[in-house]
């Protein structure tokens, strides 16, 4: 259904047909919520209803992405249509901007705000043992860690996602040369970087618990490390998956020079998780 047809053409505008696939996305997210919050509650059922919405959240993904895959690859999008998907992917990464941007937000104001405040002499009153420095745990915990540092795992990570993001941009380059070989080659790599970044976390994460005893509940620096480097590797996480399936779907013979707005799509969610680390590594791990 469009608003112009034209033989051999595109539509002026494509509007698709009634869809169940948001209906059922209503009704997973629905499961999910209750189930989270009957798993909080202690209650028998709960695990098993966040995992059964979990599971028609997946088919709803697989469902809808596919239905939309289906009508780009038989070009029933037109320019118009393109540039919408365009614009709300942008506004889309804008969102994630805004979201990581809260965090940081709190790590200033605990770190320039609340942390001097605390140390100040009329706060001494209260807690006359606290020093008011980074890292800290705050005036009440008493569990020493060790914070983590900037030269190990954490450059290493630097220097995986930078080289990730290069690899990513020759792979969009072979991809509109045409040369699909190239773009195999460079894209399979940009994934097993990003993979190898979650592997060196995973390791981080289990070296912070078991050796520098810093964990989620080591006060204000332990919920602001883990939240802010946990969050991230989430998006490392759905980027590399977003990636995984833009290369099955060029094994496919998905995409050509002109038609491959999916691939750009997850091109620019993969540099938007580059550039985040970027600031996580020197505000959270330098300074």
């Amino acid at each position: 259904m469009s608003s112009a047809t034209t033989p051999g053409t595109a539509p002026a505008y494509y509007i698709p047909q009634p869809s169940h696939w948001p209906i059922l996305g209503s009704f997973a997210l629905l499961m999910m919520a209750m189930g989270t919050v009957a798993w909080i509650n202690s209650i028998a059922f709960g695990p098993w209803l966040l995992l059964a919405g979990f599971c028609v959240l997946l088919v709803m993904l697989f469902g809808w992405f596919g239905t939309v895959i289906g009508e780009s690859e038989h070009r029933m999008y037109s320019k118009r249509v393109d540039m919408s998907f365009r614009w709300s992917m942008s506004w889309f990464i804008f969102s994630e901007v805004m979201f990581f941007a809260a965090f940081f937000g709190a790590l200033f104001y605990i770190r320039n705000l609340s942390v001097p405040d605390l140390g100040s002499l009329g706060s001494k009153i209260l807690w006359p043992d606290y020093a008011s420095a980074w890292p800290t745990e705050g005036p009440y915990l008493n569990s020493p860690f060790t914070p983590m540092g900037a030269i190990g795992i954490p450059l290493i990570n630097t220097l995986i996602l930078l080289s990730s993001g290069v690899t990513l941009t020759i792979a969009h380059h072979a991809l509109k040369a045409g040369n699909r070989g190239s773009l195999k080659l460079w894209l399979f790599l940009t994934i097993l970087l990003g993979f190898t970044f979650l592997c060196f976390q995973a390791y981080e994460y289990h070296h912070a618990y078991t050796e520098y005893n810093l964990k989620l509940t080591s006060g204000v620096y332990g919920s602001t490390f883990f939240m802010l480097t946990g969050f991230h590797g989430l998006h490392v996480t759905i980027g590399a998956i977003m990636l995984t399936v833009m290369l099955v779907r060029i094994f496919k013979g998905h995409f050509d020079a002109e038609h491959h707005f999916g691939f750009e799509a997850a091109a620019w969610y993969w540099h938007f998780v580059d550039v985040v680390w970027l600031l996580l590594f020197v505000l959270v791990y330098w300074l």
